[in-house]
């Protein structure tokens, strides 16, 4: 019988999880063109976004409790086959619609690889699950700063149409297939560990997972819904605001990658509260500062946000070892959930500000239209920074309540250790 490879499995799961963030990164970009090219308002492109999103909980929901009973690798099998079909169809996308559905097939794709990937590296490195997950995951940024790479530089080149930054993505998605091809899997923790079914579904039901699983809906809508649309927010900050998404997801996939120590030694409990308060202070930050400061406010945000869904992943497995497969396909579904409710919420309050923000006397509709360089286009210029500005503000409500959760389960986990 072939043994399980575990570092060739582990670095197929992270070709993965690049993939994945490929499609995270260029959807950001996305935005404008598509809002431009189909007329589209941003609360449309919200919903067509939020797919990916919905997608991707329906994957989790379905794909975690069905490891264990078809297995890692034919879940694997699913993501491939609809990161294939949602690349192409969404490269011959002519509206609402068919973007809605290719965005679909897409968030499926991400969902089935976290519902696969999270449990084959936590049943593979069964003591060190925390900073394996950490490492792991430090590849989803990683693969938004190529991605917002590559479309910065087609861009710069000419290639300004969006399908070429879509079709790039094929190439690793055919890699990430070759490599996972007639591996062998190992089974999940939870049957290694003799825990029964009954056990895992008990366990995710629990008061403290309950309560994990409402904290991952706010960390997670913190962190996608804000990065999905910074590039659109702060559009008129700098002449690439896709170069800030990258700037965020640089900080992160670094501290992802060489932060193991920090993570290994720190409760899990202080990383997620002192991630929490950064988070705040970052999007208040970026919320009030223009040139450079924006940048330095969006490290610390970028810092805030790092650790907050691989530590959320790595809490449930040490403390709540009977979740299993089905508790980290939950976490993740409820994670991505929060991004889906983040989006058309971002976009209609962008919208709302946006409108507020228009000087008396004129009108969204008659400055959207104006020509570029003439003076109606600089009050929408300035008109949507005010909006993206005001629309970070509100989002800084969340992590703040995270505060106060995080504080709560420290000093809940300190009195009960």
């Amino acid at each position: 019988m072939e043994t399980i490879k575990k570092t060739q499995l582990f670095n197929a799961s992270c070709v993965a999880l690049v993939v994945t963030a490929l499609t995270f990164a260029t959807r950001g970009s996305f935005v404008e063109a598509w809002a431009t090219e189909f007329n589209l308002t941003h609360t449309q492109v919200g919903w067509i976004v939020g797919t990916a999103f919905w997608g991707f909980t329906l994957a989790m929901v379905f794909g975690g409790p069905l490891v264990d009973i078809i297995g890692l690798g034919r879940i694997i099998a699913i993501a491939f086959f609809c990161h294939v079909a949602g690349i192409i169809l969404t490269i011959f996308s002519a509206g609402f619609w068919s973007l809605f559905i290719s965005t679909l097939f897409i968030g499926v794709a991400n969902g089935s690889v976290e519902a696969a990937c999270n449990p084959l590296i936590t049943s593979m490195y069964t003591t060190d699950k925390t900073r394996r997950l950490n490492r792991f995951h430090a590849w989803f940024p990683t693969g938004i700063v190529i991605g917002g790479l590559i479309v910065f530089l087609f861009s710069n080149i000419g290639l300004n149409d969006w399908r070429w930054a879509m079709g790039i993505m094929l190439l690793p998605t055919l890699v990430y297939g070759y490599m996972f091809l007639n591996k062998q899997f190992p089974e999940t923790e939870r049957v290694v560990s003799g825990f029964s079914y009954n056990d895992m579904l008990k366990a995710c039901v629990s008061p403290l997972f309950l309560f994990m699983a409402f904290c991952m809906l706010l960390t997670a809508a913190t962190e996608l819904g804000t990065n999905q649309w910074i590039a659109a927010l702060l559009s008129n900050v700098s002449d690439n605001p896709i170069l800030l998404l990258v700037w965020i997801s640089g900080i992160m996939a670094l501290a992802r990658q060489f932060g193991g120590t920090f993570v290994h030694n720190v409760k899990s409990t202080v990383i997620l509260l002192l991630s929490s308060i950064l988070a705040f202070f970052g999007l208040i930050m970026m919320g009030y500062t223009s040139g450079v400061m924006v940048f330095v406010s969006a490290g610390v945000f970028a810092l805030g946000i790092a650790f907050f869904w691989p530590t959320m992943l790595g809490f449930v497995s040490e403390n709540i070892r009977e979740s299993g497969a089905l508790g980290l396909a939950i976490m993740g579904g409820i994670g991505f959930l929060g991004g889906a409710i983040a989006q058309p919420v971002l976009g209609a309050i962008f919208d709302a500000q946006t409108i507020a923000a228009v000087p008396a006397g004129q009108t969204i509709e008659l400055l959207k239209s104006a020509a570029a360089g003439t003076q109606e286009a600089a009050i929408f210029a300035k008109s949507q920074l005010a909006g993206g500005a005001m629309t970070l503000r509100f989002v800084a409500i969340v992590p703040a309540l995270l505060i106060v959760f995080f504080s709560f389960l420290h000093f809940r986990k300190r009195k009960t250790a």
